[in-house]
């Protein structure tokens, strides 16, 4: 039996009969990776969609000065490809994808996925809700980055995220909303002291 949080996710959107749930796993590979390990490299194409069983991932990009912008995290119960735009494109990702924990997940290549949709149509419907949901979630953080102070991105975070900032380097989460690491300690600080 494939884990719970799994079969959760998926009865969220839709209700699959148990072959389909078992089409899904013959075509899926189940991985754990250390932490620190790349997924997915910029200039590679994406080439499969994630489910976090267990750990977190973290989306990033790198600037032209080596700087890093954290762009999502996929802790469990999360799909994550690394980039959506080359997955579904097949063009060279502009993003990197790593493991932020120990992190087991299931994987699923596009080629099987394109195999899935054919065997399991209910996944077609699947996909299309995750991918709709990712451009949502991605257009809400674009318009919370240009129209939020940096407390309010912080408060988006903690609402998108409730159970990881004690799981994860503060610097990431820094970066997610778009500071200094230095800038994040003082603004929580001066937050903590407002509520005390």
């Amino acid at each position: 039996m494939p884990n719970e949080v799994f079969i959760n996710n998926l009865r969220r959107h839709i209700e699959p009969a148990r072959e389909e749930i078992d089409i899904f796993l013959s075509l899926a590979l189940t991985k754990t990776i250390k932490r620190k390990e790349l997924l997915l490299k910029e200039g590679d194409v994406a080439r499969h969609q994630f489910f976090v069983l267990n750990g977190c991932l973290r989306t990033y990009t790198i600037d032209a000065n080596g700087k890093e912008h954290v762009l999502m995290f996929a802790p469990e119960d999360w799909w994550c490809s690394g980039d959506l735009h080359s997955f579904l494109s097949g063009q060279q990702s502009v993003n990197n994808l790593e493991t932020l924990e120990p992190t087991t997940l299931l994987q699923i290549s596009k080629d099987n996925l394109d195999i899935l949709y054919q065997q399991a149509p209910k996944f077609e419907r699947f996909f299309r809700i995750l991918f709709q949901n990712a451009f949502v979630f991605h257009q809400n953080r674009i318009n919370a980055n240009l129209s939020q102070p940096a407390e309010g991105r912080y408060d988006l975070f903690t609402k998108n995220y409730p159970d990881l900032e004690n799981r994860i380097p503060q610097k990431y989460i820094a970066s997610y909303i778009g500071v200094t690491p230095e800038f994040f300690s003082q603004m929580k600080a001066n937050m903590f002291r407002k509520k005390s």
